[in-house]
């Protein structure tokens, strides 16, 4: 059984390493933005305990802690809080952004990888096609076709779950975004500053 794998995924060409690469590289990164923002510097709490915080900075813990003491503290209008509250997404979602970039662009390329291997190996079936006729002949287009077709469905392989994959890292990413959001207008509430 695995020498079958491995004849066929030979059968694609050298196309096939590139495409293996960018398949470990789209999920690894992706795995480790996800793990971040699961478990990693990104950690809230949960809004019933934000507005006991806001009320009470000392007690507040983790990371939406440090928020609100950062944002409350030695504040005489409410556009300081605001700025704060930028600075605070830009520190905690701008290496996301950058990362979820690069990993949108990682899946985007795999399929057109994929695209080149169909292109290379159709070029090597009309070339064996042009050769003339005979078993040889049949053997070269056939190893073409098997060679376009392998990478076309290796690269639509490792982009299609990778698109899914970005569109959690984003959606979770948004979940940030919406907690500080809500931690600000609580804290602005609070504060009542013009």
């Amino acid at each position: 059984m695995l020498e079958k794998i491995i004849d066929i995924w030979f059968s694609g060409g050298w196309v096939m390493i590139p495409l293996a690469l960018l398949a470990v590289l789209i999920y690894s990164n992706g795995i480790q933005l996800l793990l971040f923002l699961s478990k990693g510097n990104i950690q809230l709490g949960h809004e019933s305990e934000w507005m006991t915080w806001i009320y009470n900075p000392s007690q507040a813990k983790g990371r939406a802690g440090e928020i609100i003491r950062y944002t409350q503290e030695n504040v005489t209008a409410a556009k300081h809080v605001r700025n704060r509250f930028e600075e605070v997404r830009q520190t905690m979602l701008h290496n996301i952004e950058r990362r979820l970039i690069f990993l949108n662009t990682l899946v985007a390329a795999a399929p057109l990888m994929g695209l080149l291997g169909t292109v290379i190996g159709m070029l090597g079936t009309f070339a064996a096609i042009s050769s003339g006729g005979g078993a040889e002949t049949a053997a070269m287009v056939a190893a073409g076709i098997s060679e376009a077709l392998i990478t076309t469905q290796t690269g639509l392989f490792v982009a299609l779950p990778g698109i899914f994959l970005t569109l959690i890292i984003r959606r979770r990413k948004h979940a940030v975004e919406a907690a500080l959001a809500r931690i600000e207008s609580l804290s602005l509430t609070k504060l009542q500053l013009d």
